[in-house]
């Protein structure tokens, strides 16, 4: 069999696996949203997008244990997102503060209970300028924010998100086939 035709069956029972999975409601998939992850997820066509195609995702449903600081997740927004964004439905973003924690910005970098929080995965030129004022994060809540936080509507706008609105960690990027990986 030629490599062609191995790399297309391969693909063929990936996308059939998740579609399985996606029914029996173990994951959730979609495309990605907006720019608010770019570059770590692409969109395409709106304001700040870099993608010739939206990244389709793959987000497995939190069965066992909780979110992780660090985790991409899915999540049914709060309703101020509607006033404060212009928009709502279902936000994909990273989380940064966990129930109990006391987490603020300044200048654009995030600390959380007094210690600077590394973020490898932020670009210099998608960092702002913004200041939060320190927050005691309430229990079974959880403060999410954009890789681009330049272009992001996220918790800093909008408050938190409380743990049963978080639908799955994203686990993989599954679509287009150049950006297969994990985010």
């Amino acid at each position: 069999m030629s490599l062609l035709r191995r790399v297309v069956v391969a693909l063929a029972l990936l996308i059939g696996a998740i579609v399985i999975l996606d029914v029996v409601g173990v994951v959730d998939t979609r495309a990605v949203p907006s720019s608010s992850m770019e570059p770590t997820l692409r969109c395409s066509g709106g304001t700040g997008c870099s993608g010739d195609a939206k990244d389709r995702i793959l987000a497995l449903k939190y069965v066992f244990g909780d979110p992780k600081r660090g985790d991409v997740v899915v999540f049914h927004v709060p309703r101020a997102t509607a006033v404060r964004c212009g928009g709502g439905g279902t936000f994909v973003q990273r989380i940064i503060g966990l129930p109990g924690e006391r987490w603020e910005e300044r200048k654009g970098f995030v600390y959380v209970d007094g210690r600077k929080l590394d973020e490898p995965y932020i670009q210099a030129r998608r960092r702002d300028a913004r200041t939060v004022a320190p927050t005691r994060i309430p229990a079974g809540r959880y403060v999410v924010l954009g890789d681009n936080r330049s272009q992001s509507c996220d918790s800093r706008a909008w408050g938190t998100v409380a743990r049963d609105a978080i639908v799955g960690k994203v686990l993989l990027r599954y679509w287009p086939p150049t950006r297969i990986g994990t985010p």
